[in-house]
């Protein structure tokens, strides 16, 4: 029976006449993926880079979030080709990489995406679920409708090649990371430091001029307007693990600490 895939990243920035708002998931977990998915946000930045979330769990994950309204994005380690290919392989259609800093590594980032002569993503799609085990029509030969590619630019060498890797053919997207691009500043956690701002302000405005998406980490929901207001594409607003975090706090400030305070008033 043949089957179509969900349109990809690049499809929903492409239709959409707003900003698109998405948070990570951090934790790995399906469940909390399936509660965000049915939040109402546009989008799901699924994270292998800075958590403990597995080949495995991203399959649960892209499972659950397929029932939803919502495009899930896998941000994979680092620019692997073996990597890329395995997410693929289980049904990613939407990665980020992240660290790319030259439009070299850009183009290293779309031939992982691609299936030889354009690339050197390994054929596999019988196997697959990215293809439904051969069950989507013509996947071999359209497998790039079926897959958007965003880089992360997130160092001072990214920033000042902003241009050339948001001009590189494949790149369908760039986003940016102000966590490492402030450290690569020697300004490590100062994320809303004025030159740290500034920086993105130039990719925002290298990614424009070439026609490509640009997207922003912002969990400061002042800094998020701003850099929406400064005509970002997509903005990631939160994340699982912080919303916790801080939720958590919050419940002991008030009956733990706040409880205490009130008997020691006594």
């Amino acid at each position: 029976m043949p089957l179509r895939l969900t349109p990809t990243f690049r499809d929903a920035l492409a239709a959409s006449d707003r900003a698109l708002a998405g948070m990570w998931v951090c934790s790995g977990n399906a469940t909390i993926t399936e509660i965000a998915a049915g939040s109402g946000l546009d989008w799901l930045l699924l994270d292998m880079e800075h958590s403990a979330t597995s080949l495995e769990s991203v399959l649960a994950q892209l499972q659950v979030a397929a029932a939803y309204p919502v495009t899930p994005v896998v941000r994979v380690p680092w620019n692997d080709p073996v990597t890329i290919k395995r997410v693929l392989d289980v049904g990613a259609q939407n990665l980020i990489v992240p660290m790319i800093s030259s439009a070299n590594e850009a183009r290293a980032a779309v031939a992982a995406t691609r299936y030889p002569p354009a690339g050197v993503r390994g054929v596999g799609s019988a196997l697959a679920r990215s293809a439904r085990w051969n069950r989507v029509d013509d996947y071999l030969a359209d497998a790039s409708a079926h897959v958007s590619l965003t880089v992360q630019i997130e160092t001072t060498a990214g920033v000042a090649a902003a241009a050339e890797i948001a001009a590189v053919e494949g790149v369908d997207a760039v986003f940016v990371g102000p966590s490492d691009l402030s450290a690569s500043m020697g300004l490590l956690g100062r994320q809303a430091h004025p030159d740290v701002v500034a920086a993105v302000h130039r990719v925002f405005s290298a990614a424009k001029d070439a026609a490509t998406p640009v997207g922003v980490n912002a969990f400061d929901p002042a800094v998020a307007e701003a850099y929406l207001d400064a005509g970002a594409d997509f903005v990631a607003v939160g994340a699982d693990v912080a919303l916790l975090a801080r939720a958590s706090e919050a419940l002991a400030a008030r009956f733990v600490t706040g409880r205490a305070s009130d008997r020691d008033s006594y």
